[in-house]
């Protein structure tokens, strides 16, 4: 068998015409191995086993075909928890993980002297918000919701991975929260918010669930719902986070003062500096 090495530098040539990157393969290959970039560079001489070689030239392949690459190891890593994942819920951005590190951070600033603090993440899929959020600080009493009971069974399966303590509920946004009268310190949100017309990259549009990707003719569809609901579910002093598209500020600030008109608001910008969290402060003093 070839070393690490060399089947390595076999598949960057295999792929310099295709649209993936060596990063891609290079990830592959770690995450097969079990190995950190350190470790494989201390094994780059060492015979590659011929069953792991299998497996990483299938994997090339179903890079080559554009499948994500999480779908092909099983898992994502976010916020420095292990995520799996499978076609039937979105893979875990790392922008993402700026919308729960704020989150966190407004939590610490207006609840810091709560003993439990009541927050739901709504439209979870595979339940990495509420995961992370729910690691990070124990004082959260976690709720999250999915319309797909697929989703929520992989979630679960997060949670228990991660000996994480969330309560799933399914149903249609914010229902399963309303109809049990769960009243809430913190919302947040990531929902689908796509315009149904906007391309996305290939192996986005093949692969992952469209339920989770788009959001009506001008990606504001489960906005709205959340906005035209969520005073039955938010408490008199409380915060509601959001990831929003880069482009679409304007409209769900438009959108947001329909119902929240004395609320307020902040835009943040993610570290590409681009518009992609949306916080707003009901009934709390900055």
């Amino acid at each position: 068998m070839a070393s690490y090495h060399d089947v390595l530098w076999q598949t960057f040539k295999e792929i310099k015409d295709a649209d993936i990157s060596d990063e891609a393969v290079q990830l592959l290959m770690l995450e097969l191995c079990n190995m950190s970039h350190n470790d494989l560079y201390l094994h780059y001489n060492d015979e590659m086993p011929e069953d792991l070689y299998k497996q990483y030239q299938d994997g090339v392949k179903r890079l080559l075909n554009n499948e994500p690459l999480q779908y092909i190891v099983g898992h994502q890593w976010f916020y420095g928890y292990q995520i799996n994942v499978n076609p039937e819920v979105l893979i875990p951005r790392y922008e993402t993980e700026e919308l729960v590190a704020n989150v966190l951070a407004d939590s610490d600033y207006y609840f810091k002297d709560r003993e439990e603090i009541t927050i739901a993440d709504v439209g979870t899929g595979s339940g990495s918000i509420a995961i992370a959020l729910k690691k990070e600080e124990p004082k959260f009493r976690m709720y999250a919701t999915d319309i797909s009971d697929t989703a929520l069974k992989q979630a679960q399966e997060n949670a228990d991975f991660n000996e994480c303590e969330v309560t799933f509920y399914q149903g249609d946004m914010l229902q399963p929260l309303i109809d049990r009268n769960i009243k809430l310190d913190i919302l947040v949100s990531n929902p689908p918010y796509i315009p149904v017309h906007q391309e996305v990259q290939k192996s986005v549009e093949e692969y992952e669930p469209h339920v989770a990707l788009f959001g009506g003719n001008d990606g504001l569809f489960f906005y709205r719902k959340i906005f035209e609901n969520a005073h039955k579910v938010i408490k008199e002093h409380s915060f509601m986070a959001f990831e929003i598209g880069y482009d679409e500020k304007d409209a769900i600030v438009a959108e947001l003062k329909k119902h929240f008109p004395l609320d307020r608001y902040d835009v943040l910008k993610d570290l590409n500096g681009k518009d992609r969290m949306l916080f707003v402060y009901h009934n709390l003093e900055e």
